[in-house]
């Protein structure tokens, strides 16, 4: 799109850039497919566990009955990959992949928000948008974990629903280009993800590249009410971790109401 006039006044200039931006209404059966691939992603982002591993059949017949498109080609890449493995070796490569490195973590407030104070925040909001939106999630995960955002985004819809992932489409940017360089099938699923996001701006690039170099915000909290692990890294699913008690105040005792004079 060729640049606008510097005669047009701003505001107009930046609603015009905004309407360009929005992505274009969905037919019903376009709707259908994204609500499909965003389940799918979710499902495929969830840890190798038996169940989901006696899917694969299941799971290969619905990505090949997937519309045309290049998230459906991504996570066919994807899929052609997890069938052919054995259990243990999935287990392995998720908990080596997702997480033993925080590069490729799935709880996407760390990106935006590192150890600090404002992600104990982010979680609270976005618990809240969920239950606004009359959604309970069962209390297995974090609520910023991907396959929950995933789905949130899939019951929703692409407006309020989707919005979670349009906020860390940078931390989705970095989750993919760690699994690229570590050349994990995973890459295939984030990738299918990414397509349905509007495109990265080159701040977003630069923000990416900044991650990379300098890793997210760091500060020593906790992250009320959810707690931390060990030396700072994620609780496992289901496990709840309570804040560190704080430190007692001493308070010097009172003065008796009974004064002894000299003996």
């Amino acid at each position: 799109m060729s640049p606008l006039p510097t005669t047009i006044p701003e505001l107009v200039r930046t609603r015009i850039r905004a309407a360009v931006r929005r992505p274009a209404r969905l037919t019903p059966e376009e709707a259908e497919a994204r609500v499909l691939l965003l389940r799918m992603c979710s499902l495929l982002l969830q840890y190798p566990d038996a169940e989901l591993a006696a899917a694969r059949p299941v799971l290969t017949a619905t990505v090949e009955a997937l519309p045309p498109s290049p998230a459906a080609e991504h996570l066919a890449g994807f899929v052609a990959w997890f069938v052919g493995q054995d259990l243990e070796s999935l287990e392995r490569h998720y908990v080596e992949m997702f997480d033993l490195r925080r590069k490729s973590s799935l709880y996407l407030t760390y990106y935006l928000h590192g150890d600090t104070r404002r992600r104990g925040m982010a979680l609270l909001t976005l618990n809240q948008r969920y239950r606004a939106a009359g959604w309970e999630t069962d209390g297995g995960e974090l609520p910023d974990h991907l396959p929950v955002v995933l789905e949130f985004a899939a019951l929703a819809g692409p407006g309020g629903g989707e919005a979670p992932l349009r906020q860390h489409r940078r931390g989705l940017e970095l989750i993919h280009r760690a699994l690229t360089d570590s050349d994990s099938p995973y890459r295939h699923v984030l990738a299918a993800l990414l397509t349905l996001l509007p495109p990265p701006t080159e701040a977003d690039r630069a923000a990416v590249d900044q991650l990379v170099a300098e890793g997210p915000p760091n500060e020593e909290v906790g992250l009320d009410p959810y707690g931390t692990y060990g030396e700072g890294e994620f609780a496992p699913p289901g496990a709840f971790v309570p804040p560190a008690p704080a430190e007692p105040t001493r308070v010097p005792p009172a003065p008796t109401s009974r004064t002894e004079g000299p003996r």
